[in-house]
């Protein structure tokens, strides 16, 4: 079974929802995407448990109290995670099952469209998780299986097993990829699902805001309260790798943060990853699938980019 045609090549972080935007806020972003023809909305039950009571499942009763507010959840595209939150942050059969039960009550659904697996459980072998997972499918609670942040060899693995016995493959995977982190994306990621002809959801899409072009050097971090996910980007490397990005913006008369996923959608990705704590961030964003980049300017952004290739 394939996934839903997605109509925006653009999914819609929701880590933001009960944490950088309350309820108000949150509906709003929530609206707006719909608004601009997005149908695709990715959470997890771990979001956001740096936030409110440390419990985690902000960002899902968010989403569910929106989706009955205005009765489109047959509208939506939902993703959501599991294997992050405690207890359940393992791949035992009955943490998965209980997990999702968690998120569906949260949610205010009786199914999801995407359920990933969110992190790796080494401790229970593919086959376990593959057999698991499928029985979800066959329950009728999840209508596709995805993966995030296993290694290219568990997630070959997973693909063979499934493939080989007859159970639900994976329709998408979730890595990191941005223009300042490549490699481990193009090279064995993009492959793999081509492969076996699985989407590429790729969060971290704007390095934590790194690639929006509001930071233009390590002065321009101090005191943000995102200095910690964006340090590692804070080089002479990172910063000439904004500065084409910028320059390529001013050109086409584009946000840099534009660029930044437009790039990703030229290089192959299904549809990236992107968050906005307020509506006015989106507009940026949703622009990204109609701003078709030249060859020169993807060939610049890649030059500019080559050290994290």
């Amino acid at each position: 079974m394939s996934l839903p045609q997605i109509t925006l090549p653009l999914v819609l972080g929701g880590n933001t929802f009960g944490w950088t935007s309350d309820r108000e806020t949150s509906f709003a972003v929530l609206d707006a995407f719909v608004a601009a023809g997005g149908t695709l909305i990715d959470t997890a039950d771990l979001y956001a448990v740096w936030a409110g009571d440390g419990t985690g499942g902000d960002s899902e009763r968010v989403l569910g109290e929106w989706f009955a507010a205005r009765g489109n959840r047959d509208r939506v595209v939902l993703a959501t995670k599991m294997g992050g939150l405690a207890p359940y942050d393992n791949q035992q059969h009955d943490s998965v099952v209980a997990a999702l039960d968690a998120s569906l009550k949260r949610l205010q659904t009786d199914y999801i469209d995407v359920f990933y697996s969110h992190y790796d459980d080494e401790n229970v072998s593919i086959a376990d998780q593959a057999t698991t997972y499928d029985s979800l499918v066959t329950a009728g609670k999840v209508r596709h299986i995805a993966l995030s942040n296993y290694t290219p060899e568990r997630m070959r693995e997973w693909f063979e097993y499934a493939t080989a016995n007859n159970l639900t493959v994976p329709a998408a995977i979730q890595t990191q990829y941005n223009l300042l982190h490549r490699r481990d994306f193009e090279e064995s990621y993009l492959p793999l699902a081509r492969e076996y002809g699985a989407a590429t959801f790729p969060y971290f899409a704007l390095a934590s805001g790194f690639l929006t072009g509001k930071y233009r050097s390590a002065e321009d971090l101090e005191g943000r309260n995102r200095q910690g996910f964006m340090a590692g980007y804070a080089t002479a490397e990172g910063f000439a790798v904004v500065d084409k990005l910028v320059e390529v913006a001013e050109a086409r008369g584009a946000e840099p943060a534009t660029v930044a996923l437009a790039w990703q959608l030229a290089k192959g990705v299904t549809a990236p990853i992107a968050s906005a704590s307020t509506p006015e961030q989106l507009p940026a964003l949703v622009a990204a699938p109609t701003l078709q980049l030249t060859s020169d300017e993807v060939e610049s952004l890649d030059t500019a980019s080559q050290p994290f290739a």
